[in-house]
């Protein structure tokens, strides 16, 4: 490993080239998104340029809030006015942006069959995963804390195995999911205040805004989703116990 870098490895080689796509993909068409430098690719892992910072905090929910607002509407613009949250998006020759239904319905199909998930949960958040064909695409990218790191200048983002698309407000509702279930009840008015930065350049671009009750939708569809992973990679806290009550919303 080359000194000032990390050292990433996959599984397979499809793995690893899905990455590489991701991040040229990233790199062209969410432009304000700061990602770490690729070094060089091997044949069993990358070389990303090492990233002086530490992981999102709760505070730092306003920055990356206005940061994926910018790249969400940087995206739509560049290329994903074209794409449709129904179906795949191509992003090169070889490889596309799975749509937003399908790797979700598996995982939650998967969570039921093992106990975790009832059917009347289920049934809550199943019209979310059926997006009509007009909705805006933007893109989901795992924006939970340790997949940010501050540092001197606008956040950085780590990780770049999971790319699909997504409607406009979902990967912020991850992170604010994930920032409580890391470090416990979000202050009052945290997500009002993370939307409204999200939004601010949403509305510059002149893209529909995204309101409180749509980003708790996709809260609580983050939240199935993460079970199976409480008590593992930070998520200390359950959802049930740090989910927002209306007060905490003003």
């Amino acid at each position: 490993m080359s000194p000032g870098t990390f050292r990433k490895s996959y599984s397979s080689h499809q793995d690893l080239g899905r990455v590489v796509a991701n991040h040229a993909w990233l790199a062209e068409h969410a432009k304000p998104l700061q990602l770490p430098t690729l070094v060089a690719v091997h044949a069993d892992h990358i070389e990303f340029g090492f990233i002086n910072g530490r992981h999102c905090s709760v505070d730092d929910a306003p920055t990356v809030a206005i940061t994926l607002g910018q790249a969400h509407a940087a995206a739509w613009q560049s290329d994903l006015h074209r794409a449709m949250l129904t179906r795949s998006h191509p992003t090169s020759d070889t490889h596309e942006l799975p749509d937003f239904a399908s790797p979700r319905i598996r995982a939650l199909d998967r969570h039921h069959e093992a106990g975790l998930i009832s059917a009347s949960e289920l049934a809550v958040v199943r019209p979310l995963l059926e997006p009509h064909p007009a909705e805006l695409a933007a893109f989901y990218k795992d924006t939970n804390p340790r997949n940010v790191m501050i540092t001197s200048g606008d956040p950085v983002m780590l990780d770049l195995d999971d790319l699909t698309l997504a409607p406009f407000g979902y990967d912020l509702a991850k992170l604010l999911v994930t920032l409580a279930m890391t470090y416990g009840p979000l202050p009052s008015g945290a997500y009002a205040a993370a939307l409204a930065c999200y939004n601010r350049p949403l509305l510059d671009a002149g893209l529909p805004l995204v309101p409180i009750r749509r980003l708790l939708e996709y809260a609580e569809l983050h939240h199935l989703l993460t079970l199976p992973y409480l008590g593992m990679g930070g998520y200390r806290h359950p959802w049930p116990t740090v989910r927002p009550t209306s007060e905490e919303l003003q």
